[in-house]
């Protein structure tokens, strides 16, 4: 995602820093904030995690994301066993 940051953007990035945690209350203020759908703000700040225009706009936030993310995908890398052909 190159370019400027969309108004709805921003709004899912300061959601995310003021609900860091995933929660039940989280997803009753996606909707009622953001008026989206919880699998909807996953999917949206999926795609800003990757977004050098997010980076750009919260570099922590982003950082702490990637981080979050990389170490989770480390982790299911390591309970996965490898096929053998």
């Amino acid at each position: 995602m190159l370019g400027e940051l969309s108004e709805r953007d921003r709004a899912v990035l300061a959601m995310e820093t003021a609900w860091p945690r995933h929660s039940g209350a989280k997803e009753e203020a996606v909707r009622a904030q953001l008026g989206m759908s919880a699998a909807r703000y996953y999917q949206l700040l999926g795609r800003l995690v990757d977004s050098e225009a997010a980076l750009e706009y919260d570099p922590m936030l982003i950082g702490r994301l990637r981080r979050i993310r990389d170490a989770r995908a480390l982790r299911r890398s390591a309970r996965t066993p490898g096929f053998v052909g």
